[in-house]
């Protein structure tokens, strides 16, 4: 779906490029081509705001924003970006260890149910499954 809006900013760019680092071409790919006429601004928005705005600034190197991601999304139940962003791990440079880690503070701040589960889907998104949905059904 051709993006008739203008980049004067550079975000789209900038973020498209840190969303590919991170999330990967075949994932990016997938994603770009499921847009649709009611969704293709709201991807737009994500690829400039998230990735153009936040991943790329320099405060945290991408490992650490990863592992901060990992832990707010498992804290506030969102289980499939959870597994998207884990198996993005293997692109940020956060180990498996550091995942388990990071979910150990979810079960103390968020609660042993939400850690629970994502535990589960860690799990299942290091062993290459897509846990709980498709790759490029999420931002």
């Amino acid at each position: 779906m051709p993006d008739d809006l203008t980049d004067p900013n550079g975000l789209y760019d900038k973020g498209m490029s840190v969303r590919r680092a991170v999330l990967g071409d075949p994932h990016v790919d997938r994603a770009e081509a499921a847009k649709s006429p009611i969704d293709h601004e709201f991807q737009r928005f994500i690829t400039e705001v998230a990735w153009g705005s936040v991943w790329s600034r320099e405060g945290l190197p991408p490992r650490e924003r990863s592992l901060l991601t990992i832990v707010l999304l498992a804290a506030l139940g969102h289980w499939e970006e959870l597994a998207m962003h884990v198996r993005a791990t293997r692109q940020t440079g956060a180990s498996a260890d550091d995942i388990k880690e990071a979910l150990f503070h979810v079960a103390i701040y968020a609660g042993v149910p939400a850690a629970n589960r994502a535990f589960s889907i860690a799990k299942d998104a290091l062993a290459g499954n897509h846990g709980p949905s498709e790759p490029g059904d999420s931002p």
